[in-house]
């Protein structure tokens, strides 16, 4: 009997990261797949779901306008139970840092199901920031049996928290979809992204959107951007804004009416990386740039206090600019100056993967199944 494994997911940055372990467990004739989504986010996760040609067994529906971390994780508990009592799955599999995360992992220890982390062992150590996220993700690592972890000091993450078996090292998922999405011939379907003069200009594509810079923080940043924009006439910022009601207000009150920066709708997944491919800087608040930026050659500017992707700052693509106006200007006024700062970023080894990660989760899995002898190789930076 084939082994019957459920992915769950419900944003955008997690469909990117799943898709193509998706596509893998679809391709194994030993696994039936399933795959559930809760759609906390609804259009932008549409659009990667239509990108991968992925079907959803199950389509939850819950997004709502101006949702809270309430609903979000009320209506995925209690519309996941109806699924997992019908679909009956061996295992699921689950992405980072979500509130569908944990109330998917959640509702599969309620029916005592497996649950399979994809993304495991990141941390801050700051039960706030990110704020749900280190709180999901670490309450997810307490309830998973499998533990695919990025990188080797995500599995002493783990370990320092008394978590000893069920650990592979996978390298980022997102590598892997970097794979399918980023062409050299690329069309955008955004067409200012096609007027774009990515030679003669240093195109910096910046996003912001964490709950935790909402308010001070999230000025800071945006107060820095003009000025950037206002002080370097090389530059042109492209900012695809975040839906959130609260995003677009701050960035339309201090970024609008400048024609160096480019407030544009949010990007579908192939677009973003296409459109980081061909950028000059990334300055980001999100999680998954400072992975596949680094992928691309591309140097990373973190727009938060503190970032659960050290390996990348110790590997020297990613600095860490903060959320304070002056530290965010300096760093990029450094890299926009200072070429040989920017060179020694650009050519730093990505330490997050090779494009294989999700052959090695599903590996992984039929091993712990035991329908294969032998444990995989992990990933090596």
């Amino acid at each position: 009997m084939s082994l019957k494994v459920m992915t769950i997911f419900g944003t955008r940055p997690e469909a990117v990261k799943m898709a193509p372990l998706v596509k893998e467990l679809e391709r194994r004739p030993d696994i039936e797949s399933l795959c559930c989504i809760t759609a906390q986010h609804r259009e932008m996760l549409d659009d990667v779901l239509a990108l991968f040609q992925i079907t959803p067994d199950y389509d939850l529906d819950i997004m709502e306008e101006r949702q809270s971390l309430f609903t979000i994780t009320s209506k995925c508990l209690l519309r996941l139970q109806e699924v997992l009592e019908e679909a009956k799955p061996d295992l699921i599999l689950v992405h980072g840092d979500t509130s569908t995360t944990f109330s998917s992992a959640l509702a599969a220890y309620y029916m005592q199901i497996p649950v399979g982390h994809v993304e495991a062992g990141l941390r801050t150590l700051d039960k706030y920031s990110p704020f749900p996220e280190e709180m999901n993700r670490t309450m997810v690592g307490d309830i998973a049996e499998l533990h695919f972890c990025p990188t080797v000091s995500n599995r002493e993450n783990l370990n320092r928290e008394g978590i000893q078996s069920g650990i592979f090292i996978t390298g980022n998922t997102v590598i892997d979809a970097l794979k399918t999405t980023v062409q050299d011939d690329f069309v955008f379907r955004t067409d200012l992204l096609n007027q774009l003069d990515y030679e003669a200009r240093k195109i910096i594509l910046v996003t912001c959107h964490r709950r935790e810079n909402y308010g001070q923080p999230m000025e800071n940043i945006m107060k820095a951007l003009r000025q950037l924009a206002e002080d370097f006439q090389e530059i042109d910022l492209v900012y695809p804004v975040h839906l959130s009601p609260a995003v677009r207000e701050v960035a339309a009150k201090h970024l609008s009416g400048h024609p160096h920066i480019h407030l544009i709708d949010p990007l579908t997944p192939d677009e973003m990386h296409n459109l980081m491919a061909r950028s000059y800087l990334v300055m980001t608040d999100s999680g998954g740039l400072q992975e596949e930026a680094p992928a691309l050659g591309r140097p990373v500017l973190v727009l938060r206090r503190e970032t659960e992707r050290p390996e990348a700052i110790a590997a020297g693509t990613v600095q860490l600019a903060g959320t304070e106006e002056e530290a965010v200007y300096e760093s990029a006024k450094r890299l926009i100056l200072d070429q040989s700062a920017y060179e020694t970023m650009k050519k730093a080894v990505n330490p997050y993967g090779d494009g294989f990660a999700c052959r090695r989760i599903v590996d992984a899995i039929l091993w712990w199944h035991g329908d294969v002898q032998q444990k995989p190789e992990e990933f090596q930076a």
